[in-house]
């Protein structure tokens, strides 16, 4: 049995399909279908059930993966071992990043990560929260930007900023004449969400939860009003089709300007306005907690000391850093 073979075996019981495996993996299904049956010759047990439909792992075949993801994590870290006795900020870092972070991070964090350690380039993957948390557990990914609340698994977290949420609505609705939205006006409104898979879409039905039963309906407006990414649904906006929360960075600086009226005329074409929002419960402005996790196995601790510094020398307007 070789570490290719049990990369491959868990390839394709996350995938569940062995072409899809062989693509993750770079590699012909051929190879990668001959690797997987070759190692269940040597076991002598069959460790996933074929269909034409979906490829499933057996009850043995699941022990033996997750066997196989802590045999692979643990030779990568005889790497990192290597590498840290050598130099630790030498080589790339990899780093996964949530959809609703990296367009408005990344720019600014690469600039200053180039500036400070240049010998420490950083590889990128922008992805789902479940899907960078999954990257981690396998060592695809040694550190991740993501936002709270997620599921505990076991990382270490180092919480970076909180970053508030605004309201983005069309210039010309009438609550945009205002200096602030309240959560009850915006009840009124029609909500545009992300679609399912990203956790901002969660942060905003945890401020709008009424909104949460249009989430898995086929009809109603709202649900016609899914969008794929913050951009999108901010064009949605402009476009009068109704509402929506963007977190802080997201905002471009002039639609912040004073006076208002110069800065909508600057601002995404003078199309959207955004304002703070205020809880009419007397609570605090709905914010999200931006954090960076990492494996506590992983060896290179003065690169995610350095990743650190480099993201709280950024730029991050009207947000809170966390130390």
């Amino acid at each position: 049995m070789t570490l290719t073979e049990l990369k491959y075996i868990v390839a394709v019981a996350r995938e569940k399909h062995f072409g899809k495996a062989a693509e993750a993996c770079f590699v012909s299904q051929p190879t990668l279908s001959v690797a997987v049956k070759k190692l269940e010759d040597e076991l002598e047990l069959k460790l996933f059930e074929r269909s034409s439909g979906e490829v499933t792992v057996t009850p043995l075949g699941e022990e033996i993966v997750r066997q196989a993801q802590s045999v692979l994590e643990q030779a990568a870290e005889i790497k990192e071992i290597a590498k840290r006795g050598k130099d630790p900020l030498g080589g790339p870092l990899k780093l996964g990043v949530i959809y609703t972070i990296g367009p408005y991070l990344l720019p600014d964090l690469v600039r200053q990560n180039i500036e400070r350690t240049p010998q420490m380039p950083l590889m990128l993957q922008e992805n789902f929260t479940v899907r960078l948390l999954e990257m981690l557990r396998t060592g695809e990914i040694e550190a991740a930007i993501l936002a709270e609340p997620f599921p505990d698994t076991g990382l270490a977290i180092a919480p970076l900023y909180d970053e508030p949420f605004l309201a983005a609505l069309p210039s010309s609705h009438p609550l945009a004449a205002g200096t602030e939205v309240t959560t009850e006006q915006l009840k009124n409104e029609h909500m545009l969400l992300l679609g399912s898979g990203h956790c901002f879409r969660d942060h905003v039905l945890q401020v709008c939860p009424e909104f949460a039963r249009f989430s898995s309906s086929t009809d109603g407006i709202r649900k016609s009003f899914e969008g794929s990414s913050l951009e999108t649904i901010k064009h949605m906006v402009a476009a009068g089709m109704g509402v929506t929360l963007v977190p802080r960075l997201a905002v471009p600086a002039a639609a912040l300007a004073n006076p208002p009226a110069k800065a909508a005329r600057q601002a995404e074409g003078g199309l959207i306005r955004y304002l703070p929002i205020r809880d009419d419960a007397g609570g605090e402005p709905p914010t999200r907690r931006v954090v960076l996790a990492w494996r506590r196995s992983f060896t290179r601790y003065e690169a995610i000391a350095a990743l650190r510094n480099a993201i709280y020398a950024c730029e991050l307007p009207g947000v809170a850093r966390l130390s």
